[in-house]
């Protein structure tokens, strides 16, 4: 589904990525991971379009698509759970909600009730404010946005970041579900490792803006991914 191949990345002079190449693939989840500052966050702004890419290729589901926008990219397909969710506070639950109806054509603009089969709670809450949820509500709330747009191609920035042990739990399941239902490819930027090692079917290990691992599961050690993400 997603192909990047020699992604670079500048923030004026300094360069960020290294030339990083990345594949993930429909019903998988792609982890990518790293001590603080090595470019994982870099590396989700290039691939969502948050962040103009300086050079390489990135295609989905078999198009090469250029230098594109955020919106222009979430209407092909990529959604993003930014890391710090960035939900509106002061809009409700349903109005954060309708938010994502802009990638969709006028007769889907409704909410699926699969969404909150998958967060029941926002079901409860449909007419709070978003800023009146805690943290791990909040964290639902920006993940059900995303597949609101109906994804190919969902990307995951810290979502247990701040997060309450059993809402982490939770999106875990969330996680497993959306993958084995085979309609998206996933990749999940992640430093709680349980957590990471449990969801993940492939991983990249970034160091300093390079690739300096990566591999399956059965490819890659449990022992040489933690020595890959050790200081």
């Amino acid at each position: 589904m997603l192909d990047l191949k020699d992604i670079t990345l500048h923030y004026g002079h300094s360069q960020i990525l290294r030339g990083i190449s990345l594949q993930a693939a429909v019903g998988e989840v792609t982890c990518v991971m790293g001590c603080n500052g090595v470019g994982k966050t870099s590396l989700m702004k290039a691939i969502t379009g948050s962040h103009p890419r300086s050079g390489g290729e990135m295609m989905l589901d078999g198009e090469e698509l250029g230098v594109l926008p955020s919106h222009a990219l979430a209407q092909k397909g990529i959604a993003y759970v930014p890391q710090g969710r960035d939900i509106f506070p002061l809009l409700t639950v349903r109005e954060n909600l309708e938010t994502g109806f802009a990638c969709l054509p006028k007769d889907e603009h409704f909410i699926p009730d699969h969404i909150f089969e998958l967060f029941p709670v926002l079901k409860e809450m449909i007419n709070r404010r978003g800023g009146d949820l805690s943290g791990g509500q909040q964290q639902q709330l920006a993940i059900a946005r995303a597949l609101i747009t109906k994804p190919k191609l969902l990307v995951l920035d810290e979502p247990t970041e701040g997060i309450q042990p059993n809402i982490i739990t939770q999106i875990g399941e969330v996680i497993k579900l959306l993958r084995d239902q085979g309609e998206m490819a996933i990749v999940l930027v992640e430093q709680y490792f349980d957590f990471a090692y449990g969801l993940a079917d492939r991983f990249t290990v970034l160091r300093r803006g390079e690739v300096v691992l990566a591999g399956t599961k059965v490819e890659v050690s449990r022992d040489a991914l933690l020595e890959g993400v050790s200081v």
